[in-house]
């Protein structure tokens, strides 16, 4: 008898879970919203510190705050330079308007009930978690075009990004940079690649790469690997150009309209590194030719191949004879800048030249997304339809993990790339754990902890880590003198890491309002966050076109007084900040010691400069001084 009610119950209960994963199933989209809407409560609570202190983290977050305010202060629509970056002419941005738009709406509508500060501060808290929908319904997309039909594999694919340190650390509340747009439309992309519907897919896949190349350019090797796969596909499937047209007239069509709405005065110039008359140019010659090669009466692969190696060669010879800078650097600065500044850039750098621990988080998704992709193209490889949509996610897992050698900068990419494949293992994973013999279950426990190990790569490494010290002993005790060396450098990374966070601070940095609007000569990376809370100006931000004045603040910081004095008073600066220990200017420090940072820093400055001392409830971070003539 308690054999039968436990059958009954049982019985029950997976016939209830059965209904809702089908409700699920059929209603993904409102489902997916759903787990949106929590996510976003979640993050707005957690960061409500974080809000209140309008705390812009980075520095592209505060120059995007500034052009908006600007555009909503009578800046003009195509007019995107920074006018308090190296006055008056100001810094030329290489951006477009496409993120401000929604940034600019939340400010409005929030202004309507509510005071300009605290309008702005939910507005940037909100607008960056806008994008994160559309990457949960592309990566649930994805996977449910890998999996099963009746697999709810896609509600993991749809909570995972919350896994990924380096994905979702472009979807947090203030981070109103325009990556996570940029990482979504990616997403949308593969997707229209996937989509069975194929005049859809098409479509989808073209305007999501317009929209995404408008946005900006970081990109860009992603979305020519994605239009790489969809003419390999029609090589190699009969009727494939019905996808390959549709994108094709969504891809240039999209491309001359973002150009005509978006490019600013600056890029309507031959711009390598954003949307110009040369990526509009390249784009409307790859939409012709593959537009072309799709109506084309090819009967076999060996001739489509052949001629869309012949159109393809043409297309790429055409454009790199004409524009070759544009495929050597886009950034197209001189090799002093990249000495001096660029080689300093922590994204710019590639996996290997990262801490151990830091590689492991950054790599474990992308590694176990890869392996997982291959092992279902392995499941797969006699259904010929899925086999295709799992090689395709292989090869571009793949090719975002490889890039993570060149610039550690793809590692966001790569890891939200990682997410379908893992929740196809996931939900494979559970379902024997649930229906498996024992031995089964056992295995997949195994594989379970292995994949929950790839959200907490970061925990396990230093967990194995210790438990290793504990077996082995550990590494050989430290000398008096090591010990001391140790501890110094970890006081040293304590200073940086302290000044680094007060100095950028909504206090500290308000408190030079007391002073008139004057240009403030500071450190690069500094200077966005100083415009972006006070009303002064600064000489330079992180922002290659704007080379010489980047340029200027070395030279002045390595050189001695007299030159900075030179430079300065070309630039028409009335004071210097300095934040003694801030991560920049330990890159002075040790380039040049007996350089003028290097003096100021240590509180040796010249007569002909005297310091402020700004009123304020607490103790500045920073130290100010006026620059007398």
């Amino acid at each position: 008898m308690r054999e039968s009610a436990y059958s009954r119950i049982k019985s029950s209960t997976n016939f209830a879970i059965t209904r809702s994963i089908s409700w699920a199933n059929a209603n993904w989209k409102w489902v997916t919203f759903l787990i949106w809407i929590g996510v976003c409560a979640y993050y707005l609570s957690v960061r409500q510190d974080n809000i209140f202190w309008f705390t812009l983290n980075d520095t592209d977050d505060n120059i995007r705050y500034v052009q908006v305010q600007d555009w909503l202060n009578g800046q003009g629509w195509y007019d995107l330079r920074q006018y308090r970056l190296d006055p008056p002419g100001g810094a030329n941005i290489h951006w477009s308007r496409i993120v401000d738009i929604p940034i600019a709406g939340l400010i409005l509508f929030f202004r309507l009930f509510m005071e300009n500060g605290q309008a702005d501060r939910w507005a940037c808290a909100i607008a960056p978690m806008l994008p994160l929908f559309v990457l949960m319904l592309g990566l649930g997309f994805i996977t449910r075009r890998l999996s099963a039909a009746s697999s709810p594999a896609w509600i993991i694919a749809a909570i995972a990004p919350l896994g990924a340190p380096m994905g979702i650390s472009m979807y947090m509340p203030l981070r109103i940079d325009h990556h996570g747009w940029q990482l979504a439309f990616m997403v949308l992309t593969l997707a229209g690649i996937l989509d069975r519907k194929w005049m859809r897919g098409g479509v989808v896949a073209g305007l999501s790469t317009a929209l995404s190349i408008a946005i900006g350019m970081e990109m860009m090797v992603y979305l020519a690997g994605a239009g790489g796969l969809i003419a390999l596909r029609w090589v190699f499937k009969d009727g494939a150009g019905r996808r390959m047209a549709p994108y094709a007239l969504s891809l240039g069509g999209g491309m001359g309209v973002m150009f005509a709405l978006f490019a600013s005065d600056a890029n309507r110039l031959p711009m390598c590194d954003s949307i110009s008359p040369i990526w509009v140019a390249v784009m409307g010659l790859v939409s012709a030719g593959m537009l072309i090669l799709s109506m084309l009466p090819l009967r076999n692969w060996p001739m489509r191949l052949m001629a869309g190696a012949v159109v393809g060669g043409i297309i790429g010879g055409f454009a790199l004879s004409i524009w070759p800078q544009c495929f050597t650097g886009a950034y197209q600065i001189s090799p002093e800048l990249d000495r001096l500044w660029l080689s300093h850039v922590r994204e710019a750098k590639p996996i290997t030249a990262q801490s151990l621990p830091s590689a492991i988080s950054m790599l474990a998704l992308p590694i176990g997304g890869a392996m997982a992709a291959i092992i279902a193209c392995i499941t797969v490889r006699r259904d010929t339809e899925r086999l295709w949509a799992w090689a395709t996610v292989t090869l571009m897992t793949l090719f975002a993990l490889g890039l993570m050698f060149w610039q550690v900068r793809a590692g966001p990419a790569a890891q939200l790339l990682a997410i379908p494949a893992i929740a196809w293992a996931a939900y494979a994973v559970l379902e024997r754990i649930i229906a498996g013999s024992w031995r089964v279950r056992i295995a997949a426990a195994f594989g379970g902890a292995l994949l929950l190990a790839l959200f907490n790569a970061s925990f396990v490494y230093g967990y194995v880590n210790r438990w290793t010290n504990a077996i082995t002993g550990g590494p050989p005790p430290m000398n008096a003198s090591q010990q001391s060396a140790q501890k110094a450098r970890t006081e040293r990374l304590e200073r940086i890491r302290r000044a680094n966070a007060r100095c950028r601070t909504l206090p500290a940095l308000q408190a030079l309002n007391a002073l008139p609007p004057a240009t403030i000569f500071t450190l690069v990376d500094l200077s966005p966050r100083l415009i972006a809370t006070t009303h002064h100006s600064a000489i330079a931000g992180p922002y290659h076109r704007n080379e010489k004045a980047i340029l200027d603040i070395h030279h002045a910081f390595d050189g001695n007084a007299d030159n900075f004095r030179a430079i300065a008073r070309r630039h028409g600066a009335r004071y210097f900040l300095i934040c003694p220990d801030f991560p920049e200017g330990t890159v002075y420090r040790s380039r040049s010691p007996n350089g003028f940072y290097a003096h100021a820093e240590r509180g040796d400055v010249p007569p002909w400069m005297h310091q402020i001392l700004l009123k304020n409830g607490d103790k500045l971070p920073y130290r100010l001084y006026r620059i007398e003539d």
